[in-house]
This record gives structure tokens, sequence and C-alpha cells, in this order.
């Protein structure tokens, strides 16, 4: 029994004896089991000690260490454990290209998410506040990550003996034909990064573009979406927008108001006089504005006019209607108690009697 044991254990197929197999067998299950284990063992010590700290990027470095997982670990056994073996060369080849393969699909994924922690982390440092700043990190992340995938698909090719250089000749060849057939779409794409970078506006900023207004709802790659005030959806591409002059009111900290008044030609003198001071008394009483000026203009068609500048220390509309609203209701009021007119359209049609009618 035993005989027969050990000649077919020293039986020899494809160059190697079945012992040879049966321990290479062994030694990878070993190796695999062993590092599947010491993983988890790191994993969950460094966890406990990243969950002791304040920052979070221990825990990011524990989570790219835990997504190596058992594919990694096969291939590369396999790989260590076949090296005593004699093994045709096509099978050494294949066993490299799937490990190449494996092990650049793993750090593919593994740069991505590198890249978009830390264009995470930047942005948000930079512009916390920012409300589109999960669909800026989305896109930049996106445009990397194909970039990304791109390097690891010539390095993989590279790896299995393909000619990169006429590949690489002929992508840049096709991606001149490409750009040359979608500057728009680039020059959309680019204007994008302009605005992510520039930042005149974002997300729930009401801005005006060539007449058009509305609070700006979405920010993407190729457009940016603006709810008007009547509510249909304003859609512009990013290149109009880089090229156009905007205007952003959410990001006024005072609005300027300038109104007139017209009273009467027949308002005397004196009361003409003291119109100034009345307008500065009521200003005076109300909150949350600053009276720059008020000034007797011109003489108008039909009306005395004055010119009243002030300063609304809010950017939002409703409160400046509010106080303009306030301001109104005081003028009026102080007008009647003074006795001042306002004025209105009026003509005087001067009749003459002719000599001899």
């Amino acid at each position: 029994m035993l005989e027969s044991l050990k000649s077919w254990l020293e039986l020899t197929v494809f160059n190697n004896t079945v012992s040879d197999y049966a321990l290479a067998t062994f030694n990878l299950a070993a190796l695999v089991i062993v590092l599947m284990l010491s993983k988890r063992l790191l994993v969950r010590h460094f966890g406990k000690l990243a969950a002791k700290t304040a920052n979070d990027f221990d825990d990011f470095l524990v989570s790219l260490f835990a997504q190596v997982g058992a594919p990694v670990f096969i291939v590369a056994s396999l790989s260590f454990v076949t090296l005593p073996l004699h093994l045709e060369d096509q099978v050494r080849s294949i066993i490299r290209y799937v490990l190449v393969i494996v092990v650049t699909v793993r750090a593919v994924l593994i740069a991505q998410e590198i890249v978009r922690y830390s264009i995470g982390k930047s942005y948000r440092r930079a512009r916390p506040d920012d409300p589109a700043s999960e669909t800026v990190i989305k896109n930049l992340t996106n445009i990397v990550r194909w970039a990304i995938w791109a390097l690891g698909a010539v390095f993989v090719l590279d790896n299995l003996g393909v000619n990169i250089s006429t590949l690489v000749a002929g992508l840049g060849i096709g991606g001149i034909a490409i750009a040359l057939a979608a500057q728009a779409v680039l020059g959309d794409l680019f204007s994008a990064l302009s605005i992510w970078v520039d930042k005149p506006f974002e997300v729930g900023d009401f801005i005006i573009v060539d007449g058009l207004m509305g609070s700006v709802e979405y920010v993407g790659l190729k457009t940016t979406h603006i709810r008007s005030l009547s509510g249909e959806q304003l859609i512009f591409s990013n290149s109009d927008l880089t090229k156009s002059r905007i205007k952003n009111y959410k990001r006024m900290q005072t609005r300027r108001i300038s109104f007139k008044l017209g009273v009467v030609y027949q308002t005397p003198l004196d009361k003409a006089k003291k119109l100034p001071e009345i307008i500065k008394a009521i200003f005076a009483k109300i909150k949350e504005v600053r009276l720059d000026r008020v000034h007797f203009e011109s003489f108008g068609d039909f009306s005395l006019n004055y010119e009243i500048v002030y300063f609304v220390l809010s950017a939002d509309y409703n409160f400046y209607m509010d106080k303009q609203q306030e301001i109104n209701f005081a003028v009026k009021e102080s007008f009647e108690r003074e006795q001042i007119e306002f004025a209105y359209p009026t003509q005087t049609l001067l009749v003459s009697e002719g000599s001899g009618r």
C-alpha cells in the first residue's frame, strides 16, 4: 500500500511529480489562509486605533487596506508557490498575466478611492459651505477615474506584450479627431471646470444672465440648470455662461435703492425746504436701512422732483420690498400731516380772447 502510494506520488506529470503538485496546492491554501487571517487581524487592530483619533485619514487608510481581498492573495500566492515547479513558458505567462490583471484592477480601484478622498477633502476644506460640493466632487472624480482606468489598461496591455506605441499613436490621432468633432462638448467641459474653480455662482444663487433670471439648481459637465421666477427651467451651456456677464444677487451684502418723489408746484417754499428733513426723520425710525442722501433734484414738467437714495442692509428681495413699503406708508402719512400734495400729470390750458371775435 505504501509502495503503491509512494509510486503514485512520484508519478511525473508535465515535468513535475504528483507530490510536487500536492505540496504546491498545500502551500497555496496555507499561504492564502495566513494572508487572509493576517489581513483580518491587522484591519481589526488598526481599525480600533483609528477609531480613537479625531481625524479620518487613518480610517481611510484602514479602509483601503481592507479592500485588498482574496483574488489578490490567491493569484499572488499562486505565483509564489509555482516558482519551484517546472512549468511551460506559456503556463507561467498565463499566471503572470492573471497576476498583472488582478493586481492592476485592485490598484486602479484603490487609486480611485484615493482621488475621491483627496478631491473631497480639498474641496470641502476650501469651500465648506458650498451646497454643490457633492456634485462637483462626483464630476471631478469621474473625470480622473476614466484617466486612471486608461492608464491601467495601457499598463496591462504593455505587460501582455502588446505594442502600445502603435496603440498610443492611434489613440492620439483618434483623440485629435474626436476633439475636433466634439469642440462644443469639450468647451462646455472646460467651462464647467472654470465654473467649479472660480465659483462665479453656486447652487442656490439667484443670478441674471442676458436678461434671463432664476435660481441655480444644478451645475453639470455640459449644462447648468436655472429655475426661473415663473417656474420654467432654463438650461444654459457652460461655455455660454463663461462668455456672459452674470449678475449674482445672492452675494449682495447690501442693496442700493434710488427712488423719486414729486410734489406739486404750488407747494410753499418753506415746506419744499422742509421736505428733506421730513424724509430723514422717516428713515431714522426704520431699522436695517441707511439713508444716503435726499436732494431736490429738478423742476419737472408738472412737479418738483426729489431724489432719495438709501441702502437696505440685506440682500433679500422680500426684505427690501417690506422696507420700501414701510417707507412709502411713512411718507404718505407725513405728507398728509404736513399738507404736502403729491404731483400727478396735469396740463394747464391758457385761452386768450382774439380781437374782433
